[in-house]
């Protein structure tokens, strides 16, 4: 019996996106040099020509493109889906989870992906709240000179907001942990905004708050040397401040930028997150005003901190000082930076 010949590209295109592992033309590295026609290593959403499988089979975290890891991650190959460049399979947490059991809208709210409504981010409470920190008098801090959810649609392409808030300081001035907590994720992120980047992740007995909450810090001029899995205790010193990542305004590596400690934090009411290539995403997150973090009664939703009269906007930091003590004593959160006595 006579076998019905096929064109050579349909054979191609259904081997190549079929589920079946052991085709031998499912091959990340063949996917991308016959979709990537920028040369730019990964596959965007206009460059995708998949036909058996949805462009989101690939686009793991919702950004718009899909890299070779996450094209890997959705074949089944490599390291686990959700699994950040250069960090070993064994390295997992506890209550770590597949990117995939992380729902949709919590995704896109957290990661605000090219192919993401940022209304989602909105609505999981990436708004300004009027919050501003008061430090303890006699002491020199360091302050924030780009606050919580401003607009930063005007370095973008796209409607965005400030994920976090900016605290200039010199090339090098130790970035601290805030609390203990557990390092989830490193980033060595040369190509993104945030640059070299850990995130933290403290139970409520780390913070005294009951809650999960994860803290981010990024723009580090050298990559920290602790490792996912590793406990650190609050006041360790994280890694040396610096300008890495991309300028939002020419593109270009560092360069524009002064340096400083961006810093983000989420919270959860459930200890579970997955981990992308590139980000941490809490599930359930809600988005903090990181300013809220010190406030020592709840609620911490932006909504709520937005409507405080204005006498409570100011929020008594508690602090490290250059000798080691705090103020005041026996806080369980600090400040990202040393402060010293004036």
């Amino acid at each position: 019996m006579a076998l019905r010949k096929c064109p050579a590209g349909v054979l191609f295109l259904g081997a190549l996106l079929s589920a079946a592992p052991a085709a031998a033309q499912m091959n990340p590295t063949t996917m991308i040099q016959r979709m990537d026609a920028d040369g730019d290593g990964r596959i965007s959403a206009a460059e995708f020509k998949g036909k058996r499988r949805p462009f989101s089979f690939f686009d793991r975290d919702g950004d718009g493109f899909a890299t070779r890891e996450e094209i890997e991650a959705a074949m089944g190959r490599g390291p686990r889906a959700g699994a950040a460049p250069g960090r070993a399979p064994e390295a997992r947490i506890d209550s770590q989870i597949p990117i995939a059991r992380i729902d949709e809208e919590t995704r896109c709210a957290i990661s605000r992906g090219r192919g993401c409504d940022i209304r989602l981010a909105v609505a999981r409470g990436l708004f300004e709240t009027g919050l501003y920190p008061r430090f303890p008098e006699g002491l020199s801090c360091r302050g924030i000179d780009e606050r919580w959810a401003i607009s930063y649609s005007h370095k973008r392409d796209r409607e965005n907001y400030h994920g976090g808030i900016d605290m200039p300081a010199p090339f090098g001035t130790p970035i601290v942990a805030v609390a203990a907590g557990t390092v989830v994720a490193r980033f060595d992120g040369a190509d993104g905004y945030r640059g070299r980047e850990i995130v933290l992740r403290h139970s409520p007995e780390d913070t005294g708050i009951p809650l999960w909450v994860y803290t981010q810090y990024a723009h580090f001029d050298a990559m920290p040397t602790i490792q996912v899995g590793q406990r650190v205790r609050m006041g360790q010193p994280l890694g040396p401040t610096g300008n890495s990542g991309i300028s939002p305004f020419s593109g270009r590596k560092g360069k524009e930028r002064r340096p400083a400690i961006h810093f983000a934090a989420w919270f959860s009411t459930s200890p579970n997150f997955a981990v992308t290539d590139r980000d941490v995403v809490p599930a359930n997150a809600q988005w903090m005003d990181p300013n809220a973090l010190y406030r020592d009664v709840q609620p911490f939703d932006s909504e709520t901190l937005k409507a405080l009269p204005s006498e409570e906007k100011a929020v008594p930091i508690p602090v490290l000082l250059e000798d080691g003590t705090t103020s005041p004593a026996g806080t369980k959160l600090i400040w990202p930076y040393t402060c010293t006595r004036n």
